[in-house]
């Protein structure tokens, strides 16, 4: 008699969803997001499906604190179209980070995700906040360090 090998495909509702705490002050920009979107993705549960939302929710603190290596403090440009003519809009690192460095991190974790509709899904488990304070206390998130 021949066994049949059966893929098991996990409900998204039977996900069991957690939530984390990152802190990233001092932490490479980069090695942080790619560290975050594996949590958010679910890359790291043993239930992990490709095609399916199996991941948790991740706050990241202390956003302003976070650091990038060698000239990219000063090089490194973030570009904007409005598409309309003459709509290009061009930001540099220092200026973001003073100004909304919640994006840095958002738009550093959010091109490692799919450009589906699941990874529109997915980016909305992702909170940054700028200070050390975060409202959501009542899920009971666990610190893990990345």
């Amino acid at each position: 008699m021949k066994q049949e090998k059966i893929t098991r495909f996990i409900k998204t509702e039977d996900a069991d969803r957690k939530w984390y705490v990152v802190d990233a002050s001092d932490q490479v920009l980069g090695r942080l997001a790619t560290k975050i979107a594996r949590v958010i993705r679910g890359k790291e549960k043993a239930i992990f499906t490709p095609n399916m939302d199996t991941g948790d929710f991740v706050i990241v603190l202390n956003a302003e604190k976070v650091q990038v290596t060698g000239k990219r403090e000063t090089m490194k440009t973030y570009i904007h179209h409005s598409m309309y003519p003459g709509g290009l809009k061009t930001r540099t690192y220092q200026e973001l980070k003073e100004k909304n460095p919640e994006f840095i991190i958002h738009n550093a974790v959010k091109g490692m995700l799919p450009k589906t509709k699941l990874g529109r899904k997915l980016i909305k488990k992702l909170k940054v906040y700028k200070g050390t304070e975060h409202p959501h206390a009542a899920q009971k998130p666990e610190v893990i360090s990345l």
